[in-house]
C-alpha cells in the first residue's frame, strides 16, 4: 500500500471512528430508558396482549354456547293490574303471531335491513366497533350506544335481557358469531322481524301490521313497511296517534332514511321512491281485555311505571324502558279505590253520557269527558274517567294536555299575587277585596304604558269597579288580564310552574292570563291540591307500588315542599268558596242537596269558542278535576265548538253546568264526612264576618260598605243586598282609590251582567 493509500485509509478510519465514539457515549446515556421503552419491548407488549386477549376470546368462544331456549322475557309473559285495596283490576299479555318470512314481501323485508344493519347480509353477525363502543361506555358509565347489528340485536332480545352489563355484551358478541355461522341470514331476520316490540302492545311484525294498518303482515307495502321498521327505534315517542310534533318529525325523518337507504343499496328504484307519500297509520284499537276504564288506567299506570324506570336508572332510556315494563312479568298496584272509581264512572254516566243524544243532536258525538280525582294530602289518584270506552276513544281525556284550560287558571294568578306580594299600578296591595276595573276590552297598562291586550269578557259583560273576590266568583278576564301584569307575567308563570303546570316552553305574555294553555284534568287536579295542601307541593301519583321478578320499583314521594306559602294558598282557597256560594258553580254545588253543609272550593272555566269546559274543585279531603272537550268523532278528530248541546235545556256547555254537576254527584257522593278547610287567612269568602249587614242598605253605598253577597241573578239594581254573611272580611273594606287603569273612583253596580260560566243565568 503507498503512503497516499495509507493516508486515506488513516482518514477514513477516523471518520469512522469519531462517529462511533460518539454513538458509544450517547448510548450510554440513553440506555435507562431503553432498558424499559425500546420498541422490541413496546411490540413485544403489544402482541402479547393481543395474543392474550385473543386467547381469552377463544376461551369464551369455547365455553359459551348458544342457548337451547329463549329467555324468560321472550316467553309469553303479562302485567297484573291491581286496585288500591289489592283486588283485580286488569291483565294483559303478549300480543305475538309469529309468521315465516317468505310471508313477508322482500321489500318489506329489506326495510328492516335499511333501518337497522344495512351490511347485515355481508358481515359475520358482529360490529366489533360498536360493541367495543358499547363495553367501553358501559365501564365508564355512559349508558346504552347504538352500534348493534340485526343478529346481536335479535340474540339480545330472544336469548338474553336488555340488561347494560359487560357480561351481557360479551355474551351477546359470541352467540351472535356462532348464530351466524349456524343459521342462514333469513332465519335470523325472520327471528328479529317477529320478536321485536313495535309499540301498542303488538309484538312481531303480524302484530305491528294489525295494530297500526289493520292488515296482515303479508299485505304490507314498502311504505308501510318502512315505518315499522323506523318505530322500532323508539316506538312510544314514535306511534303517529300520541306523538308528540317533534316526534312525528322525528319519525318522518327516520322513514325517509329507511327508503333512502333502499335506494342506496338498490333495493328500491329512485323514480318508484320519489313517489312515496308517508303512510299514517289507523288510530289505535285497544285491547279487547281492556274494555271501558280498564284501557285507560293500565296505559296511564305503564307511562308513569316507564317514566320511573328511566328517572331511577333503571332503564337508559324510553326504548329500553319499554321493553322493560311491555315484556311482562310485573305486578302493579295502582292508587286507584275502587268504590271512588266506580262513583267517578256513574257519575259522568248519570250526569252526561245518559243525556247525549247524537242522532238527536250532532254535536253530541263530539262530547268528551275527562276528571281525575286526587287525595291532597298523600298525592294518591283515587280515581280517574278517561273516556266512554278505552276501545271506542283510544286516547285518555284525564291525561290529555291538548285543550285549554280557561279561566280555571285565574287561581294561579292570584295565587301569584299573594306570594310576590304584588300591588296594582297604583300602588295597593293585591288582597281579595283590592278593586279593579271590569269593563270588557279595557286595555291592559304597564307603568302608564298600554301593552297591547284588551280581553273581551264573556258576552262582553261590563262589570264596572269590582272587588278581586267578585272577579273570581264572576270570571272576568279583563281583571285578572291586568293582575298579571301587576304582579309580572314571568312571576306568573314561574308560580304555574311550582304549583304543577308544564309552562317551560311557554312566552310568559298577558294572553297567557286567559289560561290559553294547554292542560290535563291530572294535572289541575295536582295544582289544586297543592293549593289545598296549604301550598305544599302534590304530585299525583297513579301507582301505589311496582314489583317484578327480578326487582321493585320504588315511587318518588308524591308530596314535596313548600312552593307557595300557606297564607297565599290558603288565601286562594278562601277566595275560591265563593264561586261555589256567590259565583259560577252555585246551581252545580252550593245547591245540591247531597252537599249537607260541606264546605267546598273550586272554579269553573270555559274556553274560547266554547271548545272545553271545566269545573277543579275540592274539600280538605279531596281535589276532583272534570274536563269536557270538544273532539269531532270523524277522523282526523279535530277540536270543535260545543256550541248546540241542548241537552238538559242547556244552549252550550260551560264550566257551571256538567263539569259541576259531574264533580258533584262524585264528590259529595264519595265523601265520607262533613269537613271544614283549616286556613290560615283573614281574606276571601271563606272568612266569617264579624258583623251583620243592615237590610236598609242602599245599592248606592260606596264599596266600604258593600257585601259580596250571592250576586242576584235577575233582581233589579234598586234591589238591596242580602243579609246573608258577606263574601268579604269587613275588617278590610274594599278600597275607594282608583282602579288600576287610572280611572276615576266609582262605586260599584249592583247589576251585573249575566256570567256565560253560569248556567243558571243562560
Amino acid at each position: 500500500m503507498g503512503r497516499a493509500e495509507e493516508r486515506r485509509a488513516r482518514q477514513r478510519g477516523g471518520r469512522r471512528a469519531a462517529p462511533s465514539g460518539r454513538r458509544s457515549s450517547g448510548a450510554a446515556g440513553h440506555s435507562g430508558i431503553r432498558r424499559f421503552f425500546s420498541w422490541k419491548k413496546i411490540l413485544g407488549t403489544f402482541f402479547g396482549l393481543c395474543l392474550l386477549g385473543m386467547g381469552a376470546f377463544i376461551a369464551l368462544y369455547m365455553m359459551i354456547d348458544i342457548p337451547a331456549v329463549a329467555n324468560k322475557d321472550a316467553s309469553k309473559q303479562g302485567n297484573v293490574y291491581k286496585y288500591s285495596n289489592g283486588s283485580i283490576m286488569a291483565r294483559t299479555g303478549f300480543n305475538r303471531e309469529v309468521v315465516d318470512l317468505a310471508q313477508i314481501p322482500k321489500p318489506v323485508q329489506k326495510t328492516f335491513v335499511a333501518a337497522e344493519n344495512k351490511t347485515f347480509y355481508k358481515d359475520a353477525g358482529v360490529d366489533l366497533k360498536g360493541t367495543a363502543r358499547g363495553v367501553f361506555n358501559t365501564l365508564s358509565g355512559k349508558g346504552a350506544q347504538g352500534g348493534s347489528t340485526i343478529t346481536q340485536q335479535y340474540v339480545k332480545n330472544y336469548y338474553l335481557t336488555q340488561d347494560q352489563t359487560v357480561t351481557r355484551k360479551l355474551k351477546e358478541l359470541v352467540i351472535s358469531l356462532k348464530l351466524d355461522r349456524e343459521k342462514s341470514k333469513d332465519y335470523i331476520l325472520a327471528g328479529y322481524i317477529n320478536t321485536s316490540y313495535y309499540g301498542r302492545n303488538a309484538y312481531g311484525i303480524q302484530a305491528a301490521a294489525q295494530a297500526y294498518y289493520r292488515v296482515d303482515a303479508e299485505d304490507l307495502d314498502v311504505e308501510q313497511g318502512a315505518y315499522l321498521a323506523a318505530l322500532l327505534q323508539a316506538p312510544s315517542q314514535y306511534d303517529w296517534a300520541v306523538a308528540s310534533d317533534n316526534g312525528k318529525k322525528l319519525v318522518k325523518a327516520r322513514w325517509n332514511y329507511v327508503l333512502d337507504n333502499m335506494v342506496e343499496q338498490g333495493w328500491l328504484d329512485q323514480s318508484e321512491r320519489s313517489g312515496m307519500k308517508f303512510p299514517v297509520p289507523k288510530a289505535p284499537k285497544g285491547d279487547p281485555g281492556l274494555k271501558g276504564q280498564a284501557g285507560y288506567l293500565v296505559d296511564a299506570a305503564n307511562s308513569a311505571l316507564k317514566e320511573q324506570l328511566v328517572a331511577d336508572g333503571t332503564a337508559e332510556d324510553a326504548k329500553q324502558a319499554d321493553a322493560l315494563v311491555d315484556a311482562g312479568g310485573w305486578t302493579i298496584t295502582l292508587n286507584i279505590d275502587k268504590k271512588k272509581q266506580a262513583a267517578l264512572e256513574k257519575a259522568v254516566r248519570t250526569q252526561l253520557t245518559s243525556k247525549l243524544d247524537p242522532k238527536e243532536r250532532k254535536v253530541d258525538a263530539d262530547i268528551q269527558a275527562g276528571a281525575a280525582s286526587v287525595n291532597p294530602k298523600t298525592g294518591a289518584v283515587v280515581a280517574m274517567y278517561g273516556g266512554e270506552d278505552y276501545l271506542k276513544h283510544y286516547l285518555n281525556n284525564a291525561t290529555r294536555t291538548d285543550y285549554q284550560v280557561a279561566s280555571t287558571f285565574k287561581p294561579v294568578i292570584l295565587a301569584a299575587a299573594l306570594e310576590e306580594q304584588a300591588q296594582t299600578q297604583t300602588g295597593q296591595p293585591i288582597t281579595a277585596n283590592t278593586i279593579y276595573d271590569g269593563t270588557s276590552e279595557r286595555e291592559v297598562v304597564d307603568n302608564g304604558r298600554k301593552v297591547g291586550f284588551a280581553p273581551e269578557n264573556e258576552d262582553d259583560g261590563n262589570y264596572g269597579p269590582i272587588t278581586v273576590q267578585t272577579a273570581m266568583n264572576k270570571s272576568v278576564n279583563s281583571v285578572f288580564a291586568q293582575m298579571g301584569v301587576d304582579v309580572g307575567m314571568p312571576k306568573v308563570m314561574e308560580t304555574a310552574g311550582k304549583l304543577g303546570m308544564r309552562v317551560e316552553d311557554l312566552e310568559a305574555v298577558p294572553a297567557q292570563t286567559l289560561g290559553s294553555m294547554g292542560a290535563s284534568p291530572l294535572q289541575m287536579a295536582g295544582v289544586y291540591a297543592t293549593l289545598d295542601n296549604h301550598g305544599k307541593k302534590v304530585t299525583p301519583t297513579l301507582i301505589k307500588s311496582a314489583e317484578h321478578r327480578t326487582r321493585t320499583v320504588t315511587m318518588p314521594d308524591a308530596v314535596g315542599e313548600q312552593v307557595i306559602s300557606r297564607e297565599a294558598a290558603d288565601t286562594v282557597t278562601s277566595v275560591l268558596t265563593g264561586v261555589v256560594d256567590d259565583g259560577t258553580a252555585r246551581r252545580a254545588v252550593r245547591d245540591n242537596p247531597l252537599r249537607n253543609g260541606q264546605q267546598v272550593a273550586g272554579k269553573t272555566g270555559t274556553s274560547d269558542n266554547n271548545k272545553s269546559a271545566w269545573f277543579t274543585g275540592y274539600t280538605p279531603d279531596l281535589v276532583t278535576s272534570v274536563g269536557l272537550f270538544g273532539e269531532d268523532d270523524k277522523p282526523p278528530h279535530k277540536q270543535v265548538e260545543m256550541y248546540g248541546a241542548v241537552v238538559g235545556g242547556d244552549t252550550r256547555v260551560n264550566g257551571g253546568g256538567f263539569p259541576a254537576q259531574i264533580w258533584a254527584a262524585y264528590m259529595f257522593g264519595v265523601l265520607d264526612e262533613t269537613s271544614k278547610f283549616d286556613l290560615d287567612t283573614d281574606q276571601g269568602a271563606a272568612v266569617q264576618p264579624s258583623w251583620t249587614p243592615s237590610a236598609t242598605q242602599s245599592p248606592s253605598q260606596t264599596p266600604t260598605e258593600e257585601p259580596t253577597t250571592k250576586a242576584p241573578t235577575s233582581e233589579a239594581p234598586s234591589q238591596t243586598p242580602s243579609q246573608e254573611p258577606t263574601s268579604e272580611p269587613p275588617s278590610q273594606t274594599p278600597t275607594t282609590k282608583p282602579p288600576t287603569d287610572g280611572n276615576p273612583t266609582a262605586p260599584p253596580t249592583f247589576e251585573i251582567p249575566k256570567d256565560p260560566d253560569d248556567p243558571q243565568q243562560n
